[in-house]
């Protein structure tokens, strides 16, 4: 006579959770990783450490294109542009993404807008 015990114990694993968590763990990441910007410019390098605080990012690419936030702006509106979308911010700061290649009378240009309207500004470089 054979006798077998009623309680069997099931080897089968449910993958359904550990998708969720995955899952979530990806949003999660995407959601608080900091992309400053879409344009890939090679920036000077520089030791020092970085700051999250901007309101606009102005950057200049190495064809002298000029972008306010991803967005091309010719060279002679870019004050009225930084005014326009600076003009209800409290601390106004503007990162500055210049090209290694720029010459630096274009990085100049920015910052003497930056001064004449009392933004702050940021220059974006790469860690060395």
């Amino acid at each position: 006579m054979k006798l077998r015990g009623r309680n069997k114990v099931s080897a089968e694993f449910s993958m359904s959770s550990m998708t969720d968590i995955v899952f979530l763990l990806l949003v999660f990441f995407m959601l608080t990783s900091n992309a400053p910007n879409a344009l890939d410019l090679l920036l000077p390098k520089a030791k020092g450490k970085s700051t999250n605080t901007q309101n606009v990012a102005v950057s200049i690419d190495k064809n002298l294109t000029f972008y306010v936030d991803d967005q091309k702006t010719k060279q002679e509106f870019l004050e009225t542009e930084l005014k326009r979308k600076l003009k209800d911010v409290e601390n106004p700061t503007i990162i500055l993404r210049s090209e290694e290649s720029v010459p630096i009378e274009n990085a100049v240009k920015v910052m003497d807008i930056a001064n004449r309207n009392n933004f702050k500004v940021i220059l974006a470089v790469r860690p060395k």
